[in-house]
């Protein structure tokens, strides 16, 4: 068997509601890497998102930013970043229509002001008033609020931002499409307890199969070499670039229909069960 290389979606994926890998998955991931196997985080999280507990996996580089972001053994081989004034557009029209978001670079997570406040009460929302529900999510989401804090102070560098991220239940989603989704891709309620009509902003062009092309190519692999473990609408990009695709137990049902396998929930160890059903693809 040839040397494989696989890409690990984050949320839902790699990481379940703790936002830290099991050790099953841990050691599932470093065991498939000691048989000369590459193993690639591929997230539409930021670079300052992929924590410190998921890097010591060992990954050999990220696609991030949803393919904005690519890093090969620690050298920057693309990043696609907005316009600076594009995003001081963005900004201004949230503020005007008192819609709360976040920004995301490589440098870090720059927050509104009310983000964290809005981000409370649309967490309430989405449990119906369950103040009990809303308490334990919100606990569970704690790690985004202290990431975004520690950025405090820091200068923004506008000209840094690949994607903005807003939380909103009020404004229409659909009138913050027409408002710049021709010259930005729009992806409608992609962390749902943000809001139903939250979403992300990011550049065109960018998506995690176009990332992983990219990456395949550096590395002269190809698709055939290439597995993908995913649970979201979003990882269908990704599986149109790999050979094998995995989805997980608690994944779309869509995702499912397009996959060569579905395996356990990422809470019962799914990515970790899949390798070692496939004896860690040995080379």
């Amino acid at each position: 068997m040839t040397k494989k290389i696989a890409f690990f979606d984050v949320d839902g994926t790699l990481v379940g509601d703790s936002g830290k890998p099991t050790l099953e998955t841990v050691s599932a991931i470093q065991h498939f890497k000691s048989h000369g196997n590459l193993a690639f985080v591929c997230t539409g999280r930021s670079r300052p998102e992929i924590l410190p507990e998921i890097m010591a996996i060992g990954f050999d580089g990220i696609i991030g930013a949803g393919g904005g972001y690519i890093l090969v053994d620690d050298e920057v081989i693309h990043h696609h970043t907005m316009p600076e004034k594009d995003v001081r557009e963005m900004i201004q029209f949230f503020q005007e229509n008192g819609i709360e978001y976040y920004l995301e670079s490589n440098s870090g997570l720059f927050g509104s002001e009310r983000y964290a406040e809005k981000i409370n009460e649309t967490i309430l929302a989405y449990v119906g008033n369950d103040e009990q529900k809303a308490e334990a999510l919100t606990v569970k989401n704690q790690w985004f609020n202290q990431l975004i804090d520690s950025f405090k102070g820091q200068e923004i560098d506008y000209g840094d931002i690949n994607k903005i991220s807003f939380i909103n239940n009020t404004f229409d989603f659909h009138e913050i499409h027409n408002r710049f989704g021709q010259q930005f891709e729009m992806f409608h309620m992609t962390v749902p307890f943000f809001g139903k009509e939250s979403g992300e902003i990011a550049v065109k062009g960018n998506d995690k199969a176009t990332a992983i092309k990219i990456v395949l190519d550096k590395l002269d692999m190809t698709k055939s070499d290439a597995i993908s473990f995913g649970d979201a609408n979003n990882d269908l990009a990704m599986f149109s670039a790999c050979g094998y695709n995995v989805a997980m137990g608690n994944g779309t049902d869509e995702l499912k229909a397009a996959a060569d396998e579905v395996t356990q929930s990422v809470e019962d160890n799914g990515i970790a069960n899949s390798l070692i059903k496939h004896n860690y693809f040995k080379v």
